[in-house]
């Protein structure tokens, strides 16, 4: 069965396994107090702040490094000399409380200079995918509405996909704000100290896998919870750790976990310039990382590789990020050695996230703040009872995560505002009461854990189960003919619901078996989950942060998939076949699959 080990992830989280994590934390239970009293004691009102924080370190200890990039390390004091100089530039050209500073770079250490120069005066932090063009990116660029830009030049030619009217009037390149900002002061800003916590430090666009995407916002307030929550309380980095970025810092892997994380401590923030699953471990061992970021996608991708050396001559000691599939878990620790997987569960637009703080194995961990495990319509709609109030699942089973919405947890929502009104379901269990809708499905594992399970947009419903997309992707990468999958449903004349459908690319080390890979799902997953159509592409293409455009594929189904070899699932004895006029018909007229 190749790289599945069987496991999943565990239906409940018992007190043997707090207890067994809580051993674990005790040398860290010092910062662990700190930091809880951070998460439980800090309201949006107080006078705090990002730049705050990074100064009160270059304070400290201006001699500890920074940043790292190629192996060049930047100090502190370094670091927060040339982000007052860029600082009061941008005060000079007129940027102040409340303006957007667009920030349109590649992963380099001048990005993350220029977006604390803006935080540091108040202004928001406009973090553009610098992948977008054409309408998509003056899309975005209408939606901050940017004072300023500071372009990489590197990735400067995207402008010239959009109308010059879309364009900040005041653009300066990396070279052109370090030339302007020369002569200026390199004392802290004097607004830092009197930032409340409440004012917005990012804007942070979703991936835009469909439709044009979406700013969500990121209060100081909300960051700042961050870093106590899962940076001190979860990462709990030392002081001499560096922190390996290889995402992009526009994605909130690493402009907020990542970054807050090194702040929690004082660490070190190493940047990739851009992620290789061939020269990873290279890269992570010329920075000295002892941690890093990651999307469970990077981590498939790194699994992928053939075995090297460099799998266990680093020294990352724990990793931190979303996504890791329970059929996963124990084989990335083994290979590479990496003695914690410190998965979460968060969204850039969510008011809470839950954390791996006490090590539990194949979880996405634990939240102190109240939420709710709901069910569910087959339109994906939270299910109200005959009182018009929704109802909690249980323990072990699995539902619609929602979220209260409090002045302890507020929900900064997006630009707009009726995205943001749409996120909430108001009345769920008493008049008056709101709560955020996550769109995700998780199974609750008790003691305030959870195990993330689906999108609900991805979940379909065929011969009367729900079908988790990620239960049949884990089961078909699990397969040794399968490099990576992507599942979704489609539809089908005269039958309710939906089947399975989905887009694989093939090892190159052998042909494709559609019988054995039949055997293999059949083995694995219920009968009513083995998907019905399986299509060979030669790549899936992806966003990138590692998220599969699903939309296109789903849209072509299997009416529009070109010259790509197409099979359909005949039975269990006969297994896939190619597929044949008449299978469609065969499928509603309960003629196939057989068996």
């Amino acid at each position: 069965m190749g790289r599945n080990d069987g496991k999943d992830a565990a239906a409940t989280v018992s007190l043997l396994d707090l207890a067994k994590g809580v051993v674990t934390m005790r040398p860290d239970a010092t910062v662990m107090l700190g930091n809880a009293a951070g998460l439980l004691l800090r309201r949006p009102s107080a006078t705090d702040s990002i730049g705050k924080i990074f100064q009160k370190h270059a304070a400290a200890h201006p001699d500890r490094p920074a940043l790292r990039f190629e192996g060049k390390s930047y100090s502190y004091g370094e670091v927060n000399r040339a982000v007052n100089r860029h600082a009061a530039l941008l005060q000079r050209e007129g940027v102040g409380v409340g303006d957007v500073v667009a920030i349109l770079s590649t992963n380099r250490p001048e990005a993350v200079l220029a977006m604390l120069a803006a935080v540091k005066i108040g202004a928001v932090a406009g973090m553009l995918n610098y992948n977008q063009r054409h309408q998509v990116l003056e899309h975005s660029l209408g939606v901050l509405d940017a004072k300023v830009m500071i372009a990489d030049p590197t990735v400067a030619d995207a402008l010239e996909t959009v109308s010059a009217q879309a364009i900040p009037s005041k653009v300066y390149t990396f070279d052109e704000l370090d030339a302007a900002s020369a002569r200026c002061t390199e004392d802290n800003p004097a607004v830092t100290a009197t930032l409340p916590a409440k004012t917005k430090a990012f804007y942070i666009f979703t991936s835009g896998t469909t439709g044009m995407p979406k700013a969500s916002i990121m209060s100081h307030y909300r960051w700042m919870m961050s870093m106590s929550g899962i940076g001190g309380m979860g990462v709990r980095l030392h002081h001499n750790d560096t922190m390996y970025v290889p995402l992009p810092l526009y994605h909130n892997n690493a402009l907020t976990v990542a970054l807050s994380s090194v702040l929690a401590s004082g660490a070190c923030l190493a940047i990739g310039k851009k992620f290789s699953a061939s020269r990873f471990w290279d890269d992570v061992i010329l920075n000295r990382a002892t941690a890093f970021c990651y999307i469970g996608e990077l981590c498939r991708y790194l699994l992928a590789q053939p075995p090297k050396p460099t799998d266990r001559t680093h020294s990352v000691r724990l990793v931190v990020g979303n996504g890791m599939r329970p059929d996963m878990w124990d084989e990335f620790t083994h290979r590479f050695g990496v003695k914690r997987i410190v998965e979460f569960y968060g969204a850039s637009e969510l008011n809470l996230a839950f954390i791996n703080v006490f090590s539990v194995d194949r979880t996405a961990g634990f939240t102190p703040y109240k939420y709710k495990v709901v069910a569910y319509t087959e339109d994906g709609e939270p299910k109200r009872d005959a009182q018009g109030r929704l109802t909690p699942v249980g323990r072990g089973k699995t539902g619609l995560l929602i979220s209260e919405i409090s002045d302890k947890v507020p929900f900064d929502g997006y630009t707009d505002a009726d995205a943001s009104e749409r996120k909430i379901i108001r009345d769920a269990f008493a008049d008056g009461d709101a709560w955020f809708n996550s769109g995700d499905l998780v199974r609750d594992q008790g003691h305030h854990h959870i195990a993330f399970v689906d999108r609900l947009g991805d979940t379909f419903r065929w011969k009367g189960e729900n079908v988790a997309t990620t239960e049949i992707e884990s089961a078909l990468d699990a397969s040794d003919q399968v490099q990576q999958s992507v599942v979704f449903g489609v539809e089908i004349p005269g039958t309710d619901g939906k089947a399975g459908m989905a887009a694989v690319t093939v090892r190159d080390d052998g042909g494709f078996d559609p019988s054995t890979l039949a055997e293999e799902l059949y083995e694995s997953l219920p009968g009513y989950a083995v998907p019905l159509f399986i299509r060979v592409v030669d790549e899936l293409e992806q966003t990138s942060t590692f998220k599969t455009r699903k939309v296109e594929l789903r849209e072509q189904g299997y009416t529009k998939t070109g010259d790509d070899p197409l099979y359909v699932l005949s039975g269990r004895r006969d297994g896939y076949v190619e597929f044949y006029e008449g299978y469609v018909e065969d499928v509603a007229n309960a003629r196939a699959p057989r068996g």
